[in-house]
Order: structure tokens, then sequence, then C-alpha cells
């Protein structure tokens, strides 16, 4: 705090504290008789006691009041209205006291002129008040408040305009409500530090979409003084190639800790520069938690495992590890584990591998649940080693899908039509319809009963051509109206050549239709129309129209 007046006092001089709200000026007598003064009036109250009796002097005068000297040129800290009062009670006090011992004068209040000035950077009182109000805002209760800034005080001189700064950047990038109210408790250096304020206006520009959770847990776990390595290894995944749009994805689904701030930032460079050589950056865009593994005490590992699985072949294992990037997942104990499985029917490493790569998931079924029964339902429809690969190669969803939900209503569908349990036949129809769906399967089914065909004349269609049954019902029945309508054939012709349902419509069927309708009129051989290859089918034609597509229809067209 500090005081003006209409000019300074002198070196030495100290005022009194104020004691009343008294027009007068009380002086301590020394040990003489009491006596009375007159004052020149002006037109006021000339006469003014310059003494009180002893017993109302103890009352407002401290034990040792404070020894004032006022210099000829200052007047007084008195509280009298008329200004020539003063000059005169200095005259007066001169000539009373004729030792060289100052008076003891004591100001009864302070004059009005004097100011106060305060600023909330000098002063600790307002600026603790100012603090407490801003964590007050946040959420916390006084009594928290309070032990916050006992425990942290560098929060007590952090200026009011630096603190809303903080608290703006922390609510921009989704740290608010409760999750800011822990943020600040757990950490308070949260709204103090440079670098976090940095790493903030980081995450604000280049990491829009960061899941609050993990920043949070980031900023109360990650001291203050490793965020700036964090932007770092952030970044080096960007200079070796990773899309800048794809960076939070990766973010959101990684154990950032492990990944971003216990791993040195040469550790993660290296696992990098490991997975180029199997499809990086797209692999981890796919499969972002292959980030949390352990380069050299999981990951290669693995990799090396499936790659001399698969007889040493760097390209097929890349192909692999692509197509299905979680089977990094799992153990190498855990791919022996399987593997001996495979063995134990009869299967080869390069067959197991080979079914792998049409459908990796075969090491992630489980063994007593779904491979187990699945196997032995194929050997006991007289299924060999051979045959149950060349079965899988074909259906390889036939180990993994639900037996309850899925293939046992199947299973249900075929033997209502005319399977027999426990037969070839059987299992071959069952590996056709694990690429449907039981509703797609059961409106064939009904198609067929539409055009007239019975339970037999569906069984003796699907053994010959067991695909049928996988087909899309709409794309069935437009092949079945073009064959009826648009070629003028019988339905019938569909028992001798069920493959006709298998080709394209547009590409395969209309098109060989119109080109050969001319030469051979409409009663061709439908069998010979579409199974010959594109370059016996123009062989003997002089035109040279161009066969725009050959291959049978996927399931589902």
């Amino acid at each position: 705090m500090s005081q003006t007046m209409d000019e300074p006092a002198r070196s030495g001089e100290s005022r009194s504290p104020r004691i009343g709200r008294s027009d007068t000026l009380r002086v301590a007598p020394p040990s003489r008789p009491q006596r009375w003064w007159r004052f020149p009036s002006f037109g006021r109250r000339a006469v003014r006691p310059c003494a009180m009796s002893p017993a109302s002097l103890r009352a407002p005068f401290p034990p040792n009041p404070t020894l004032i000297s006022p210099p000829p040129s200052s007047p007084l800290h008195s509280t009298v209205n008329n200004p020539f009062l003063i000059p005169s009670a200095s005259l007066f006090l001169r000539g009373y006291f004729t030792r060289p011992e100052p008076a003891h004068l004591l100001p009864l209040r302070r004059n009005p002129r004097i100011t106060r000035r305060c600023t909330p950077s000098t002063s600790p009182l307002i600026s603790n008040a100012t603090s407490v109000l801003f964590l007050q805002e946040l959420g916390l209760d006084e009594m928290e408040a309070a032990s916050l800034l006992q425990k942290h005080p560098e929060l007590e001189w952090a200026s009011p305009e630096s603190l809303r700064r903080r608290l703006f950047s922390l609510q921009s990038v989704g740290i608010t409500g409760l999750s800011l109210h822990r943020t600040v408790t757990r950490r308070p250096d949260t709204l103090t530090s440079p670098e976090i304020g940095h790493f903030l206006d980081f995450v604000r520009e280049e990491l829009k979409g960061l899941e609050a959770s993990k920043l949070e847990r980031l900023l109360i776990s990650f001291h203050s003084q490793f965020f700036p390595d964090f932007s770092a290894k952030v970044r080096l995944l960007v200079d070796h190639g990773m899309p800048g749009n794809k960076l939070v994805h990766v973010l959101n689904n990684v154990n950032i800790m492990k990944v971003f701030c216990e791993r040195p930032i040469e550790g993660l460079e290296e696992m990098i520069v490991f997975l180029k050589g199997y499809g990086w950056p797209e692999l981890i865009i796919r499969r972002p938690l292959l980030l949390n593994l352990n380069l050299k005490s999981q990951l290669i590992p693995r990799v090396e495992y499936l790659a001399e699985l698969g007889g040493g072949n760097r390209e097929a294992t890349g192909f692999l590890i692509n197509k299905w990037p979680v089977i990094l997942s799992y153990t190498v104990d855990h791919f022996k584990s399987h593997l001996e499985f495979w063995r134990s029917i009869g299967l080869t490493d390069e067959e197991v591998f080979r079914i792998a790569l049409v459908h990796p998931h075969i090491f992630s079924v489980s063994k007593e649940r779904k491979l187990k029964p699945r196997i032995q339902f194929l050997e006991q429809c007289k299924m060999n080693a051979e045959d149950i690969f060349k079965f899988l190669i074909k259906a390889p969803l036939f180990i993994s899908l639900s037996f309850q939900d899925n293939l046992s209503k199947k299973l249900a569908f075929l033997v209502k039509i005319g399977y027999r349990h426990q037969t070839r036949e059987l299992a071959l129809a069952v590996g056709a319809v694990t690429r449907t769906s039981c509703e797609n399967l059961q409106m064939v089914i009904d198609l067929f009963f539409n055009y007239g065909f019975s339970c037999e004349d569906v069984l003796t269609m699907s053994k010959k051509h067991p695909q049928v049954l996988q087909y899309n019902h709409e794309s069935l029945e437009k092949k079945i109206e073009f064959l009826v309508e648009g070629m003028g054939r019988e339905i019938g012709e569909l028992l001798m050549f069920p493959a006709f349902l298998g080709y394209k419509l547009d590409d395969r069927i209309k098109h060989r239709y119109e080109v050969k309708k001319e030469i051979r009129g409409k009663g061709m051989s439908i069998n010979k129309l579409l199974s010959v290859s594109a370059t016996r089918f123009y062989s003997n034609k002089d035109s040279t129209v161009m066969d725009a597509g050959c291959d049978l229809d996927s399931p589902g067209q």
C-alpha cells in the first residue's frame, strides 16, 4: 500500500494511528498542571482543550505514543475543516514545548487526500482471492481451492489472463466438466506449464478429434517435460508416410502412454522401418493396435514364424498379414498349438499356410468348440485329408460360422430337399451354402418351387452345380425370366444345365445369344452357347465383336 500526501514527510518522522473521530488535536502533555488555551476563532469555536484528564487520556492512546516532530512546511494530519486552524496549531505547539524533544502528536483521522494504490500483482491477498474464485469456477469448492493453492503456490502468482487462456485451450480440445475438474485437481501445473500450453496448441491444430478421455489420461499421467517428445513422435509417423487425416484414428486406437510416452523415439522409428516391409502405413491404419506390440519380443518373432510356415516366402507372408492384420495379435505359441491340430488330421504346413491365405481366421477359431467337431463332420462324410484341404480352400467359412445361428439351419434345409446324412454330397452342399445367408437360401428354394420345380429337381440341380443354392434370389429370377421369355426356352433345361444360372446375364448370356441367334437360330444348346471359351466361340465367325465377360456370377449376383 502506498500513500500520497500534499508534501512528503521528513526523514525520521512517523505517523501515529488515528484514534477517534474528533475535530481536535490531542497532545500528550508533560507533567504540568492542565491549562486551557485559546485559538483564533476565525468564526468558529475559539476555546478548545489542549489536554484532558488522565483518565480520559489513557483510554484512546497507546502506552508508548509515537513521537512526531511536524516540519514547519508540512501541515498536520488533522481533520479540522477550517484550514487556517492547522498553521495556528503548529505555532502553538512550537511555543508550548520548550524542550528539544518532539511533541507526542497523534492524528485523529486520515487526510481525505491520501489515496491507496493496490494492484493484484503486488497484493498477495487479492491474488489469492482471484485464484480461489477462478478455481471455484472449475468446480472446486473453497476448501479444495485453498488446499490446491497451498500445495501449488505458482497458481496464486499466475495472472488471471494466463489462467483464462489456458482454460480456453483445455476446453477447445475437449477437456470440460468433470474431466476438467479431475485434470486440474490431479495435475494443477496443467494451468501454468508452458510445455503443456504448447502441447495443447499442437493438439488443437494437428490432432482435432483426439478422444478427450485419452487426452485427459495423458495430461494426468505424463510429466510436462516430456510433451515436446510426444509431439516429435507423432510427427515421426507423418514423416514416414502416415496420412495426416489418419493420425487421430491411429492415436484413438492405441495405448498412447505405451507407444508415445514410454517408448523412445528411436524404438518407434525402428518399428516403423520394420513394418515398411509388410504394408506400412496401411497396415497400421487398419490395425493401430499393432503399435502396442514390442518389436523384438513380440512382433518380429510372430512375423518370422509365419514366414517359416510359408516356406520363407516373404511376399506371401506380407499378403497374409495385410489381408488380416489381426493375425499378428496372436502369439507364436498360439500358432504352434493350431498347427499341431492341423498336422494331426494329415495336413502339411504348406497346406495350412495356403488355407490361411484364403481364410486367415483359421488361427483364431477355437479348437475345442469349432475345429474338432467340424473336422469330425467332414470325416464322417467320407472325406480324407486331401478332400478336407480342397473343401476348406473352397468353403473356409465352414470352420468359423456359428453352428446354432447358421450351419444348423442350412443343414435342415438341405436334409428337407433330399440330402442324406454323412454323405459326400451333403458336405459339398454345406460348403456351397456357407457363402449365403439362411434367408437367401430359403428364398432361392421358394423361387424354384414357384417355377414348378420339386424337391427332387432342386436336389438334382444342386448336386450337379452346388453353387446354385448360394446365388442371389433376385439375380436368379431375372435369368430364369430371360431364359423363358427372352430366349423362348423351356424351364426344364435348367435340370440339364443348372450352371446357366451362374453366368452373368448381360455380359455373357444376352451378349452371346444376340451374336449367335442370327446364325444358328433360337434352338442352339444353352450349354454350348455359354460354356465354350471365347476363342472357340468366335473362331467360326467373321464378326469382330469382343466377348465382354466370361466369368461365372459370384455369390449374390
